[in-house]
Parts: structure tokens; C-alpha cells; sequence
């Protein structure tokens, strides 16, 4: 028991290890997501679970087969099973069946419902696809946004070491007395609200790694940690070649969601083929062989054998015939009976059957008459189906492409407005040295930094995204 535990730790050890010391970039993030998550799982059984049925409507191919045989104890006024008469004793018997059937016509039903289930078995594989791809394109939101969150970390830190610089500076010069004490609190308080600022940036970002565990199905007490890559290094498409109508046709073509719409509404065409054939007759063979045998079968009498004269006593000794005596002699003979053998029965008993068999369907309490109108009515609401999945497509790709434009000029505004920032702070630090500039008025100029420095981030990332977006329905994957 005690190696077992140390063996354990040591185990649960070594992978903490191993994740404390890597740095997990998206393509590690998106490919454990796609193995993991809980919804690619669940389309992976729905792939399954199409293909045994795939399986099964190709072996309906096959002739059916069955043996059936039973053994039992039958007393009582009964049909012998051997002689097929009536009979009040009791016996045990035995008794085999085989017996096979194969369909010879069936309107094409066997044909069109296998060629259903392989449309069917594909819809399910592009499901399987949709599912990784919606979970490797939610792995990446969660993924920028935790880069954000870092980055947010990075500004607040760098807020507060300026708060810092400006306070120790400051209280040299309250020292020396060249500036009040206010002036050292006001950048105190500002230290503090810097510091809330950077441990609530710091939580964030904690609570942005949990967000992307949770997409990946990631352990959430494992360590964790992600790779921060440059935004300038990120491959992005330039917006023109992500024409919201060209992505919205290629998309049509690439989906997986779209491709499993289409599959799904040829699987329902072949579907409702072979539901109508059920309304009509049906050609099968069929043959058989059975056998049967009981303790109670019929006799097998022998040869007799001669076993010599005897005289009857209830008859003389003596009978003349014509004036002459002759003996009274009855000759007796040994006849042996005996009950046939189980293996003689069962080869006496054995018969074969073959034939054609014609069924005509005439009433079933309307099930084939419905099952066909009801697979019409289910191709009807696929069409609609897939007709509001492409609609919905269109909109999605049409508001990314709107959202981009807007994130690309917030994304240019926001750097306009940071340069503004950074020159107004710099005079604002410059005339606060030489005492032109009371604290409280370098604390706002230094906010007014510090939220364009965040509004920048915001912008960039928020524009990443969308773009990211874009490339994604145009088929280009999910690339950072």
C-alpha cells in the first residue's frame, strides 16, 4: 500500500511538473480541445452509432438464418410428435428447426435505405467536424482574451511603477520642502487604486485560463500557462479578400455544418424511396428443414423366429380325418419389438421445405401509408432547415465583416488617441517636474495614459478576433 501511494505522488508529480513547466500555444490548446471536449465526444458516438446502423442495412443483404430447437415433457391426451396422433401417455420429446428466407423483390427497399444511411453515416462525420471546429473557434475567443487579460496585467503594472517613481520622487521634494504633503498622499492613494488595478488585471486573467480549460475539458487544479505570441506577428488576411459575399460562398461549399445539411437532406430523398416501397408487395424464398424425436416413437418389429409345436390344452389331443388320427400341433414363434434409436428418429423424422412466398400489403392500420407521408413531411422541414442555416451563415458572415470594418477603425482611432495620450502625459511630467503642475492633474493625465493604453489593447484584439472570424468561414482555419 505504502508503494502504491508513493508511486502515486511521484506519478501526480510529474505531470504537474510537466505542465508547470510548458507554455501551451493555440495549436496544443485547439488540438486538446478537439480530442477532449465533451462535444466532440458527443458527435463522435452520434458518428458511431450512424455507422452500425450503415452496417446493419448492408447485411439486410444477407439471407436470414435461424435455428430453433426445444426439448420437453408432454403428458395428458396429446399429438404424439413422432406419429402425429393422438395418444394419452406420457412422453419427453425433442425437436429441431431451420429455417432460412431471403428477399428476392422489395422495390429497391434494401438499396435505398443503405444508400440513406451512408448519406447519413457522412452527415454525422461532418458533425464530428463542425464540433471541433465550433470548439477550436471558441478555444481561440477564450485564447485572445486571456492574451488580453495578460496584457491588461503588463499595462497595470507598468501603471503602478510609474506611481511608484512619481511618489518616491515626490516625497524627496515633500522632504526637502519644496512641495506640500498633499501632493505625496494624492500619488499614495493613486499607488493604491494602481495596485487594486493590477491584482483585479491579475484575477482576470486567472479567470480567463479557467474559461479556456474549461473549453478544453483541462483539468482545472493541473497548472496552466499560454504561450504570447506577438500581435504583429499573427497572420491576418487583409480585410479586402474577405469580401463578406465570396466568404459567404465559399463557405457554403466548406462548412461542415452545411455539408451535414445537404448529406442529411439526400438521406431523408432515399429514405422516403424506401418507406413508399413498403406499399408495395414483396417477393421472398424461403426453406427449411426439421426434425423431431420422443421416447414414445413408433415400434420396430423384428423377424420371428420358429421356436416349435406345442399343443393347446383348451383344444384334444386328437383329431380324425378320415378314419385316421392325427395330432393337435400350434406351431410358436418369438417376434421381437423394440423402440427406434434417438439418431433414427431424427434421420426418419428429418423433412426439407422450399418455396416463394408473395406478401401483399392490404391494410396495416395505415403505418406504411403513414411512415411514407411522414418521411415527405421530413424532407420538407430539411430543406427548411438547411434554408435557415444558410441564412443564418450569410448573417453571421456579413455582421463579422461589419464588425471587423468597425474594429479596424476603432483599432486606428484607438492608436491616434494613444499617441495623444502619451505626448499630453510626457508634458504633463515634464511640467509637474518643474512644479508648474499640480499632482492631481498628472494623475488624470496619467489615467487618461493608461486607459488609452487598455482602449488599444481592446481594439487590437477585438479586431484580431474578427478577422480571425472572417478567415475561419472562408475555410483558412483558426490561425494565431
Amino acid at each position: 500500500m505504502r508503494k502504491l501511494t508513493l508511486s502515486a505522488i511521484l506519478s501526480s508529480f510529474i505531470v504537474l511538473t510537466v505542465f508547470s513547466q510548458e507554455k501551451w500555444d493555440l495549436r496544443r490548446c485547439v488540438e486538446f480541445a478537439t480530442t477532449n471536449a465533451i462535444s466532440v465526444k458527443q458527435a463522435d458516438i452520434q458518428k458511431k452509432l450512424a455507422a452500425i446502423s450503415l452496417t446493419q442495412n448492408k447485411y439486410s443483404r444477407i439471407p436470414n438464418a435461424n435455428l430453433d430447437g426445444n426439448i420437453g415433457y408432454q403428458f395428458g391426451r396429446s399429438i404424439n410428435p413422432t406419429t402425429n396422433l393422438y395418444s394419452s401417455q406420457n412422453l419427453s420429446f425433442q425437436s429441431f428447426q431451420f429455417n432460412t428466407d431471403v428477399t428476392i423483390f422489395n422495390w429497391n427497399r434494401i438499396k435505398n435505405n443503405i444508400t440513406a444511411s451512408t448519406y447519413e453515416a457522412d452527415a454525422a462525420s461532418a458533425d464530428v467536424e463542425k464540433a471541433k471546429n465550433d470548439i477550436a473557434l471558441a478555444v481561440a475567443t477564450a485564447y485572445l482574451q486571456a492574451l488580453l487579460s495578460k496584457v491588461q496585467i503588463d499595462i497595470a503594472n507598468v501603471q503602478l511603477q510609474q506611481t511608484k517613481s512619481q511618489l518616491s520622487d515626490t516625497r524627496k521634494r515633500v522632504e526637502a520642502g519644496s512641495l506640500p504633503e498633499l501632493n505625496a498622499l494624492d500619488l499614495e492613494a493613486q499607488a493604491s487604486r494602481d495596485s487594486s488595478n493590477l491584482i483585479a488585471a491579475q484575477a482576470n486573467y486567472q479567470q480567463s485560463l479557467l474559461n479556456l480549460k474549461a473549453y478544453m475539458n483541462l483539468d482545472f487544479a493541473l497548472p496552466f500557462d499560454i504561450v504570447e505570441p506577438s500581435l504583429q506577428n499573427i497572420p491576418i488576411e487583409n480585410i479586402a479578400e474577405l469580401q463578406p459575399d465570396a466568404v459567404y460562398q465559399i463557405a457554403l461549399k466548406n462548412q461542415p455544418a452545411q455539408k451535414a445539411n445537404d448529406l442529411r437532406y439526400q438521406s431523408l430523398l432515399f429514405a422516403s424511396k424506401a418507406a413508399k416501397s413498403a406499399l408495395y408487395p414483396i417477393f421472398t424464398a424461403f426453406g427449411g428443414v426439421s426434425t423431431n424425436a420422443s421416447n414414445s416413437g413408433v415400434p420396430i418389429v423384428g423377424t420371428p423366429v420358429f421356436l416349435g409345436y406345442s399343443t393347446p390344452p383348451q383344444y384334444p389331443n386328437q383329431v380324425t380325418i378320415g378314419g385316421t388320427s392325427y395330432p393337435v400341433q400350434t406351431p410358436e414363434f418369438d417376434i421381437p419389438i423394440s423402440k427406434r434409436s434417438w439418431g433414427n428418429q431424427i434421420s426418419n423424422n428429418f423433412a426439407q421445405n422450399v418455396g416463394v412466398a408473395l406478401r401483399v400489403p392490404i391494410f396495416n392500420g395505415y403505418q406504411a401509408r403513414s411512415n411514407y407521408e411522414r418521411s415527405k413531411v421530413d424532407i420538407k422541414n430539411q430543406e427548411i432547415i438547411k434554408e435557415q442555416a444558410d441564412q443564418k451563415l450569410k448573417q453571421d458572415i456579413y455582421t463579422a465583416y461589419t464588425s471587423a470594418v468597425a474594429a479596424l477603425q476603432q483599432f486606428n482611432a484607438s492608436q491616434t488617441s494613444l499617441a495623444t495620450a502619451q505626448r499630453a502625459y510626457d508634458i504633463a511630467s515634464k511640467r509637474y517636474g518643474v512644479g508648474l503642475l499640480s499632482t492631481l492633474e498628472l494623475i488624470i493625465s496619467q489615467s487618461n495614459l493608461n486607459r488609452a493604453k487598455i482602449d488599444l489593447a481592446n481594439a487590437q484584439y477585438d479586431y484580431v478576433f474578427k478577422m480571425k472570424v472572417l478567415e475561419f468561414y472562408k475555410g483558412m482555419g483558426v490561425r494565431i
